[in-house]
C-alpha cells in the first residue's frame, strides 16, 4: 500500500512540473467557477457584518418605536416603555417630521429626526464627514446623500427651510435607503424616502403645521426578545398601527436591497461551473490522449485501474484543491472591491470567510475536478495493455449520414464534418460551451432591455440601486463566462489538434493543401458552435425573464450577439489549426509509426 500511495505521490509531482500549463489552464477553469460562487454567497455576509459592525460603532438599539399617533399624546404613551422589564437602556424620544426635501431641483420624500449636539447613550448616528447637527444645518444619511450627489456645504431645502449640509452620517436605526420606513403620521402606509438629522431646537419650526411623531430607541438585556418587550402577547390592540422595528428587521431590510444581485451571482455561478466542467473535461481528455502510454507502461508493470484511476484523479483533486482556496481568497476579497453594497455603513475589512462560504466553494471545486475527470480517466484505467502501449487512435465509427454528406461537401467542410462525426463528444463540449456563453451575453442584453423602473420618491424619481447592482452582477458573471469560453476554445482547438495530427496527416498525403486542412479543423470547431449560439439567446433571455423583468431584448442586438460569438470562435480556433496543419507530413507519420 505505502509502495503504492509513493508511486501515485512521485506521478503527481512529476506531471505537476512537465505540464506547467495545462495545470495553469485547470486552476483557472475552475478557480472562476469557485470565484463566482464565493462571490454570490459573499454578497449576504457584506450587508451583515458591516451593519452588526456599524451597530457596535454606532450603539445601535435592538427595538426602534413609534407610536401610531403624532403629537403630545405620542410623547406620553413612549415614556413607560424606558422602564419595563428587559429594559436596560434607551434613548429618546425624538422628534420626526415627514417632509419633501429639494436639492437641485430634485425634491423627494425624507424623514427629518431632531436630535441634541451630544451623544446619546443609544443610537448615535457615527459622522463620517463633516460635523454632527447644529442650528441651522442638516446631516444627511451617507446612503441618501451619494443618491442625491449631495457635498458638504450645499444647501438644500427641507420642508421649505434652507439648510446646510453639514455633515454625514450612518446609523443602524434604520433601514438603509431608500427604505427608510417614510409614513405620514398617524397612517402605516410605508414610502420610499430619505433620512436626515437637523438641531433638535430646529424640528418645530422646519416641520411647520405638521405634528410631529416621535421615535423610541432601546436597548434589551435580551435582543432576541424584540417588539415581545413591548407587548409580549403580540395582540394587544393598544399597539395598533404602532411601528417596532428590531435590529434583525433592520438587518433584513438593508440585506433585500442586494436580493437580486446576489440571485444573478448565484445563478451565474451555476452557468460558469458548466463552463469550467467543460474547460477541465477538455484539458483532461487532450492529456490522456498524450498519455496513453504510460497507461499501458503502468498495466504492464502489474498496476490494476485502482492505481491507474488514482494516479490520474490525485493530480485533479490536488488542483481543484488550490482552486478552491484560490476561489474562495479572490471572491471574498474582491466582493467589497466589486460591489458597493451600501455606503450606510461603516467601513470593514476583509475578515474570514463563514464556514458556509468555505465548504460550498470547496465542494463545488472538487465537484467539478471530479465529474470533468471521471469519465476519461475510466476509459484510460480499462484500455488494453497493448492498445495503450501502441498509442494508437480510437478507430473511428462509421455513420453513413455523416460519410453521405461529407463527400458531397467541399474538402475543408468535409474534414470538419468528419472530425466531428469521430469525436462527437467533443463537439458536443463546443455546443455546451457556445450556449452558455450565448446565454449569459443573452440575459444581460435582456437586463438592458427592460424598463429603468426608478424609484418614486414622492415628488421625483431616481435610479433604483438595485437594478445597477443586478447590472453589475450580471456584468462580472459574462464577463466572466467570455473569459471562460475562450479558455476552453483553445483548449478544445488544442486537443482536437493532438486527436487528429495522424487522420489530417493522411488527408494531406492523399492531397488536401495545408489551408485546407486546417480550415476544416476549424470549422470542426465552428459547425457545433451555431446549434450552440441558436440555443444559447432564447435560453439566456428565458432564465432572466423568469427572475424578473417582461421586456425582450430587440432582435438586432441578438443578431449581432449571435455573429459576434461565432466570429469569436472562427478567429480563436483558426489560428492554432492553420499553424498545426502546417507540420510536415512526414514528420507526423513517422511519430505514428
Amino acid at each position: 500500500m505505502a509502495g503504492r500511495l509513493l508511486l501515485v505521490w512521485r506521478l503527481l509531482v512529476r506531471d505537476l512540473r512537465r505540464h506547467r500549463t495545462e495545470t495553469v489552464l485547470l486552476l483557472v477553469a475552475i478557480t472562476a467557477a469557485t470565484a463566482t460562487l464565493t462571490l454570490g454567497l459573499t454578497l449576504n455576509e457584506l450587508v451583515t457584518r458591516p451593519y452588526e459592525r456599524t451597530r457596535d460603532a454606532t450603539a445601535g438599539p435592538d427595538l426602534v418605536v413609534e407610536t401610531g399617533f403624532p403629537g403630545p399624546r405620542a410623547l406620553d404613551a413612549l415614556a413607560p416603555l424606558t422602564t419595563l422589564p428587559g429594559v436596560t437602556d434607551h434613548s429618546g424620544p425624538y422628534p420626526l417630521a415627514f417632509l419633501a426635501l429639494t436639492a437641485r431641483d430634485t425634491t423627494v420624500r425624507v424623514i427629518v429626526e431632531g436630535r441634541d449636539g451630544t451623544p446619546a447613550a443609544v443610537n448615535r448616528p457615527a459622522v463620517t464627514d463633516g460635523t454632527w447637527v447644529r442650528p441651522d444645518g442638516v446631516v444627511v444619511e451617507r446612503t441618501f446623500a451619494d443618491a442625491l450627489g449631495l457635498h458638504l456645504g450645499e444647501t438644500v431645502s427641507v420642508g421649505g427651510h434652507p439648510l446646510h449640509v453639514t455633515g454625514l452620517a450612518v446609523t443602524a436605526a434604520r433601514p438603509v435607503y431608500p427604505q427608510v420606513h417614510w409614513h405620514l403620521p398617524g397612517s402605516n402606509l410605508v414610502e420610499k424616502g430619505g433620512l436626515v438629522w437637523v438641531d433638535r431646537r430646529d424640528i418645530a419650526t422646519i416641520a411647520g403645521d405638521q405634528p410631529l411623531s416621535y421615535t423610541l430607541n432601546l436597548k434589551l438585556a435580551d435582543p432576541e426578545v424584540g417588539a415581545g418587550v413591548v407587548d409580549p402577547s403580540g395582540s394587544n390592540p393598544y399597539y395598533r398601527g404602532w411601528n417596532f422595528r428590531s435590529a434583525r428587521d433592520i438587518a433584513d431590510s438593508s440585506g433585500r436591497q442586494n436580493g437580486q444581485a446576489e440571485t444573478a451571482l448565484v445563478v451565474g455561478s451555476w452557468l460558469l461551473t458548466g463552463l469550467a466542467v467543460i474547460g477541465v473535461a477538455g484539458i483532461v481528455a487532450g492529456r490522456v490522449i498524450a498519455r496513453r502510454r504510460r497507461v499501458g507502461l503502468l498495466k504492464a508493470v502489474g498496476a490494476g485501474p485502482a492505481v491507474i484511476a488514482a494516479v490520474h484523479l490525485a493530480e485533479y483533486l490536488v488542483i481543484g484543491l488550490a482552486a478552491a482556496g484560490a476561489g474562495l481568497a479572490a471572491g471574498w476579497v474582491a466582493a467589497p472591491l466589486l460591489f458597493r453594497t451600501s455606503a450606510g455603513f461603516v467601513g470593514v475589512g476583509v475578515m474570514s470567510p463563514p464556514l458556509r462560504v468555505v465548504i460550498a466553494s470547496t465542494a463545488l471545486a472538487l465537484s467539478i475536478a471530479v465529474a470533468a475527470t471521471l469519465a476519461p480517466v475510466l476509459r484510460a484505467a480499462v484500455t488494453t495493455t497493448v492498445h495503450a502501449l501502441a498509442d494508437a487512435p480510437t478507430p473511428p465509427r462509421r455513420r453513413r449520414w455523416a460519410i453521405w454528406l461529407s463527400r458531397r461537401l467541399p474538402t475543408a467542410l468535409l474534414i470538419g464534418v468528419r472530425i466531428n462525426a469521430r469525436r462527437a463528444h467533443r463537439a458536443r463540449l463546443v455546443t455546451v460551451n457556445t450556449l452558455i456563453t450565448t446565454a449569459a451575453l443573452a440575459a444581460v442584453l435582456t437586463i438592458l432591455a427592460q424598463d429603468d423602473d426608478p424609484l418614486n420618491l414622492g415628488y421625483a424619481e431616481l435610479p433604483d440601486p438595485r437594478n445597477e447592482r443586478t447590472l453589475q452582477a450580471m456584468l462580472i458573471v459574462a464577463g466572466m463566462a467570455c473569459f471562460l469560453a475562450l479558455l476552453n476554445t483553445i483548449v478544445s482547438t488544442w486537443t482536437a489538434v493532438l486527436d487528429t495530427r495522424q487522420p489530417l496527416a493522411v488527408a494531406r498525403a492523399l492531397g488536401a493543401t495545408p489551408a485546407q486542412t486546417g480550415l476544416g479543423l476549424a470549422v470542426a470547431q465552428l459547425l457545433p458552435a451555431v446549434p450552440g449560439v441558436a440555443l444559447g439567446i432564447p435560453f439566456g433571455i428565458g432564465l432572466y425573464l423568469f427572475f424578473d423583468g417582461e421586456r425582450y431584448p430587440p432582435a438586432a442586438w441578438t443578431l449581432t450577439t449571435a455573429f459576434g460569438v461565432l466570429l469569436a470562435v472562427a478567429m480563436v480556433t483558426a489560428i492554432p489549426a492553420v499553424a498545426a496543419a502546417r507540420r510536415p507530413v512526414a514528420d507526423t507519420i513517422r511519430s505514428a509509426g
